[in-house]
């Protein structure tokens, strides 16, 4: 029988791919500005609610702890009632939550509130993935991951540098409501810019299914390697940004609090790799791009060392765009790597991702605290052998493995297989936004 997949006109396909990678852009942009929205202002929280650091810090890590536990139930979801309805869901819940929060009475309601949005922000995150894997060619794949991871580098910049911006002109509502309202105008364009799925072919969502998809996906090496990739190279990322600022403010540096954090604009080195790693990781292969990311966050990460200012700020530039890159090729590669359900390799991947963030990027504050920026950054070079250990791992995954995932992805000179005859009737189930 003739396979139903045929390639649509290069225009159309190509108009198709590009109102993805907008959408998807303009979600990444929404979702991180949300995500890290509160970082920047923790000390006006503590000032005007009396409350100490630890609890007004609540506002961060109940959203990124309620993330992480929602990833893998909304994944198991999208899986039943389609990718778009559920990212679509997810954007707009957490727009509106957040156009409430500036009128928080207490902290305590507004810690309410931001473990809501961390619950309905997951939506975005644990379904991106998956969605692009199914509806975006594995050449362009890269490419079109790295446009989406740019648009998350852009948002969490935004989502710290707006804030801290407002602040001089007013409270913490008015800095709270300027980023809530430029994260509901980035939702507004995502929705409207986000086409149907032609990919997607619903699966049940019991939890016996879903148990049965993610063991799928464990017994994979080659995924397991990537989970434990991102798991170790955001807690390297977040333990040098989490006591970064403590450094410049601190002797020999001792810069104001307010020029130290536009250290954060060096995002915008993220943002450019971002791109140039994905389509650089189609044409040579994934293994070597990440294998060279890891070799940027080390050189990097030795600069930081010397205490002198240009060193220090080159050096945290090296390692953003080295973790950008890395984590463009790592989200592009799962979902090619996945069996089955993509949306289980996804949730499982970004789980391992914020599980780094909040356990690596906690655990490192007490080697900073003890021995300071040294001891942290033996702790981080530690990190970053075992990141290198586990590209080795993916390499010889790469050469040995027989599955689509495996093999013919990796080398461009190999001639790509073809999908399983199953996968070629997913354009037929157009799904409902």
């Amino acid at each position: 029988m003739t396979s139903t997949k045929t390639r649509p006109a290069a225009g159309g396909r190509t108009s198709h791919e590009r109102r993805i990678t907008t959408a998807l852009f303009a979600a990444g942009l929404a979702t991180f500005a949300t995500m890290y929205s509160a970082q920047a202002l923790l000390p006006s929280l503590s000032e005007a609610f009396g409350a100490t650091p630890a609890h007004a810090a609540l506002a961060v890590s109940l959203t990124t702890g309620m993330l992480a536990l929602a990833i893998i139930p909304v994944s198991a979801l999208s899986s039943r009632f389609g990718r778009t309805r559920v990212m679509t869901v997810s954007a707009i819940s957490s727009a509106a939550i957040g156009l409430l929060l500036p009128f928080s009475p207490s902290l305590e309601v507004l810690l309410t509130g931001r473990a809501l949005q961390g619950l309905t922000l997951a939506g975005v995150p644990a379904v991106a993935m998956a969605y692009l894997a199914e509806e975006v060619g594995t050449a362009a794949l890269g490419a079109a991951m790295g446009v989406y991871i740019a648009g998350t580098s852009m948002g969490g910049l935004a989502g710290r540098v707006i804030p801290a911006f407002t602040l001089g002109l007013g409270s913490w509502r008015w800095a709270e409501a300027t980023i809530s309202v430029a994260a509901a105008v980035c939702t507004v364009w995502f929705v409207r810019c986000l086409p149907p799925s032609r990919g997607f072919v619903a699966r049940p969502a019991g939890i016996r299914t879903v148990l049965g998809d993610l063991a799928v996906q464990l017994r994979n090496r080659g995924l397991l390697a990537l989970f434990g990739l991102a798991l170790v190279l955001v807690g390297t990322f977040v333990s040098l940004y989490n006591f970064l600022g403590y450094r410049l403010t601190q002797p020999p540096f001792e810069l104001p609090d307010a020029v130290a954090g536009l250290v954060f604009l060096l995002y915008l080195a993220g943002t450019a790799v971002a791109t140039v790693a994905g389509r650089l990781a189609d044409r040579v292969g994934r293994h070597r791009v990440l294998a060279g990311t890891v070799v940027l966050m080390g050189a990097g990460l030795a600069l930081t060392i010397p205490d002198n200012l240009v060193t220090l700020i080159l050096g945290m530039s090296l390692c953003t765009a080295g973790f950008f890159g890395a984590h463009t090729v790592a989200s592009a590669w799962v979902g090619v790597m996945a069996s089955g359900n993509r949306g289980a390799a996804s949730s499982l991947y970004l789980f391992s991702f914020y599980v780094g963030s909040g356990v690596v990027g906690a655990a490192a504050g007490i080697a900073y605290t003890t021995h300071g920026w040294a001891k942290l950054v033996v702790c981080v070079a530690a990190l970053l052998v075992v990141a290198s250990i586990l590209v080795s791992a993916l390499a010889f995954h790469t050469r040995t493995a027989g599955s689509p995932g495996g093999e013919a992805v990796e080398d461009p000179l190999v001639i790509r297989r073809e999908e399983p005859a199953a996968h070629h009737t997913h354009h037929q189930h157009a799904e409902l936004r």
